[in-house]
């Protein structure tokens, strides 16, 4: 399935059984020799009373990750379609805590929560109660970045061109960069009007996707918090559109569509 080209392997572990999932992830994304997507993500029953599923999801790289909003997306319709669950909105476990989503006929509308924005919590190593706007050197280039966590880390660029960006080169490096203990996921944005952005995300453990649910969301805080742009926003992604709010109460709304390529069997390794 894909949530604005952002695609996943979805594996119902209500029913199957995966040994390894960090491998499995790996071989089943790599999309010369399996079956090609941005990871791995598992539908799980709930551990927890306050949920109705649960959903465990691996980078193509066999990392663990917190949230993808893209792919919680896509799971609320698998769980309904499987009927693990009627609830609508649902409840679903994640390792960001659990999120609520509500299938509609244009897709899926995910309350993704409060966005976090103590540098401790994100986590990046620079003092301060936010890091907004902040200095950065990356690859000879430097930078200002807006750091927000959707449940998972990111850091937000803007730039004149969003299509300029060499972020084959640039987005590894800033991946890996010494002021981001576990790691980051990099958006750049191209702001076209207060209501509107281009943007491209380099996904930690993943590389650059079509899409990126959490990075459009921390986009939209991030353009808040600089003035750049207004609390309801519309992102265009390299796979479509996503709708954002960043409403009073001070909760991120994301909106977008909810795509099922195929289902199969898979035999190879990892399972």
């Amino acid at each position: 399935m894909h949530g604005t080209g952002n695609d996943y392997v979805y594996v119902d572990v209500f029913d199957e059984t995966v040994a390894d999932a960090g491998t499995l992830a790996r071989v089943v994304s790599d999309r010369h020799t399996g079956i090609g997507a941005d990871g791995l993500i598992l539908l799980a029953p709930a551990e927890t009373d306050d949920a109705d599923v649960a959903m465990i999801m691996y980078n193509a790289d066999g990392s663990r990750a917190e949230m993808c909003g893209n792919g919680i997306r896509c799971l609320a319709a698998i769980a309904r379609a499987h009927g693990r669950t009627d609830k609508n909105p649902m409840r679903i476990e994640t390792d960001a805590g659990v999120k609520l989503v509500e299938l509609r006929k244009e897709g899926a509308r995910v309350d993704m929560g409060d966005p976090e924005l103590d540098p401790r919590k994100i986590p990046v190593k620079l003092p301060g109660p936010r890091v907004v706007d902040a200095a950065i050197e990356v690859e000879g280039q430097s930078l200002e970045m807006t750091c927000v966590s959707m449940g998972n880390p990111h850091a937000v660029v803007y730039v004149k061109d969003v299509a300029a960006v060499d972020l084959a080169r640039i987005g590894p490096a800033f991946e890996h960069h010494e002021l981001f203990p576990q790691r980051v996921n990099i958006s750049f944005a191209e702001v076209t009007d207060p209501g509107h952005v281009r943007q491209r995300t380099w996904e930690r453990g993943s590389g650059e996707t079509r899409a990126c649910g959490t990075g459009a969301c921390a986009v939209c805080v991030a353009g808040v918090l600089t003035g750049r742009t207004a609390p309801r926003l519309r992102s265009r992604l390299p796979g479509g559109e996503l709708f954002l709010e960043w409403d009073d109460e001070g909760r991120v709304f994301m909106t977008g569509p909810v795509v099922h390529v195929f289902s199969g069997d898979w035999t190879g390794d990892g399972v």
